[in-house]
């Protein structure tokens, strides 16, 4: 049996052009790049470093848009209609994008950031209205969400490609959401511990959550955090460990 995923990471997440937490070299290991546009983090300089260097390097370019929160890194729950949603969402897509377009390359993908990406998980109503941000703008567009949750639901339900997201790094709940930042055992500090989480989601369609329960997940892509100290480190080491398990790294676009 053959098995494929994509890597995906959050990126330009900074200001004045400054590619944070070695973005560029992480490139040369991932496979689908989300840019912040400039809500949650990001600002034109940086947005156009960092789309240049996708293009550059044959990463596929995907808009990660976030509550309007610089503050809280758009990482704090906000009470927004599924108005407010469609509106932030089409916004943000149109910034990244002509982007994309003046520098001659092609939008891939669309992954909500932090607490939009998480209240969408569950927010059937939220859900939708990304969605229909995504579609409207371009059906074509693949629409990033957790496994299983209500977004990637919404997405198929429209007729947009959806892609089941894991997570390398962080514990999973019983009910298949990610467990709070709050809590203090929400991230997996073990570089060995994340990755054997990976595989063993890819292979086996399983992920043991900290409740001590296997539940069943499908993983399209897996999310690596591009703003850690070692995730240079870890990027290098995903990617060989999977080649190494017998699992292709391939663009998103050419899984789903």
């Amino acid at each position: 049996m053959s098995y494929s995923v994509d890597i995906n990471c959050d990126m330009g997440e900074s200001f004045g052009a400054y590619v944070i937490g070695r973005d560029e070299e992480i490139l040369d290991y991932v496979t689908s790049a989300n840019i912040a546009c400039g809500f949650h983090a990001g600002d034109p300089a940086t947005m156009r470093t960092t789309v240049k260097l996708a293009i550059e390097k044959g990463v596929g370019i995907g808009v990660h848009p976030g509550l309007q929160d610089l503050v809280g890194f758009g990482r704090r729950n906000m009470n927004i209609s599924p108005k407010e949603a469609y509106e932030l969402v089409v916004y943000q897509i149109g910034s990244l994008s002509a982007f994309v377009k003046a520098e001659g390359g092609q939008l891939q993908h669309v992954k909500p950031h932090g607490a939009l990406f998480n209240m969408a998980a569950k927010d059937a109503a939220l859900s939708e209205a990304i969605a229909e941000a995504v579609y409207n703008v371009d059906p074509e567009l693949i629409l990033f969400g957790l496994s299983g949750s209500e977004l990637v639901k919404a997405g198929e339900k429209i007729g947009l490609k959806t892609a089941n997201e894991v997570f390398s790094d962080r514990t999973y709940q019983n009910d298949g959401s990610l467990t709070s930042r709050l809590e203090s055992n929400a991230l997996i500090t073990d570089s060995n511990e994340a990755i054997q989480q990976v595989v063993r989601m890819v292979k086996e369609n399983q992920v043991n959550t900290v409740q001590g329960q296997d539940i069943s997940i499908q993983a399209n892509t897996i999310c690596i955090h591009g703003d850690g100290i070692h995730a240079l480190d870890f990027a290098k080491n995903i990617s060989s460990t999977l080649a190494e398990s017998g699992i292709q790294v391939k663009k998103i676009k050419d899984i789903l």
